[in-house]
């Protein structure tokens, strides 16, 4: 069935005590608002509501399509549900802070403190083919890193790590978002769960080799990450990289912008064995912090600017 578009909570709608301003992102398995509290606080506000599963009614209730979607629906907001009830008891500054989660309009709502600045893909967009300084790079993920630490110490896996889903506020601080367990949930025809995931970020393992997934897995997207910055674009998805494998002379180019343990860094995290990737974050956040670049890799060293100077026409 075609995926259906389906309408936002209307401005000024009353969600039990938050208010409804507008919508602010949002996929294929949910809307994303931000709202207000008693307080007039603002908080983001994000609706389970799965395209092609169901529709809006007058009154804002959600409902299923069909009897045949019934049952993927139910079991989409019971990971939703539950996975409000795991990142709610998550308080990390580098992870995405829930502060509550209930049901409502026959569907379930997630209460998320409202962060400003805008998505690491962002960030990426408005290079506007400058490279990214490498300083930003490696100081938004290693303090990425200690979010995702503490995510896979409460035995969590995102599996969806990617630019878009990193939000790096103001401060230059990072966001670890959208861990959407609810992806996760939807049902073929034959009831068995479909693995959801996004092309060039996930890990090879994600594509029907599910016993073998791990926090090397995350690992895998944070490498795919890392080169997204450099390369404004995804690296190649994963099946295609297994039929040929170029990663190491797409890396190559980047040589005279990032540092080599960087570039080695990311090769090994990209690594289509999952046993032969680092596997742990804090192998990887102790390179990352360890990495000392012999210059200024992204900017002319000093000399060069001089002789720039020099060289200038009178």
């Amino acid at each position: 069935m075609a995926d259906q578009t389906i309408e936002p909570l209307p401005h000024g709608f009353k969600l039990n005590e938050y208010l409804i301003d507008r919508k602010i992102g949002g996929g294929g398995f949910g809307i994303v608002y931000l709202g207000y509290d008693p307080t007039g606080q603002p908080v983001a506000i994000k609706e389970y509501l799965p395209d092609g599963l169901v529709r809006r009614t007058e009154e804002g209730r959600v409902e299923p399509l069909g009897e045949d979607q019934v049952k993927p629906f139910r079991h989409g907001m019971k990971y939703f549900f539950e996975e409000g009830r795991t990142l709610a008891n998550i308080q990390h500054p580098n992870v995405v802070r829930v502060t509550n989660f209930f049901r409502a309009n026959e569907t379930v709502y997630m209460v998320m403190r409202y962060e400003r600045g805008k998505t690491l893909q962002r960030h990426i967009q408005e290079l506007r083919g400058e490279p990214m300084r490498e300083s930003f790079m490696r100081g938004v993920f290693v303090q990425l890193l200690n979010g995702l630490r503490e995510v896979h110490a409460q035995k969590m896996l995102h599996l969806d790590i990617k630019p878009s889903n990193i939000y790096v506020r103001q401060d230059g601080s990072p966001v670890l978002l959208d861990f959407g367990a609810a992806r996760q949930a939807r049902f073929t025809d034959s009831g068995q769960v479909t693995p959801m995931y996004t092309p060039g970020f996930a890990a090879p393992e994600q594509y029907g080799q599910r016993d073998r997934l791990g926090p090397w897995t995350d690992i895998y997207a944070i490498g795919a990450s890392l080169y997204a910055c450099m390369a404004r674009t995804a690296p190649l998805p994963a099946p295609e990289r297994e039929k040929k494998d170029g990663l190491a002379a797409l890396l190559k180019p980047h040589g005279k912008l990032y540092s080599p343990d960087l570039l080695k860094l990311i090769e090994d995290m990209l690594r289509l064995n999952y046993i032969e990737r680092p596997q742990s974050v804090f192998a990887i956040q102790k390179k990352l912090v360890e990495i000392r670049p012999a210059r200024n890799w992204n900017r002319p060293s000093l000399l060069d600017r001089i002789k720039e100077t020099l060289n200038r026409p009178l």
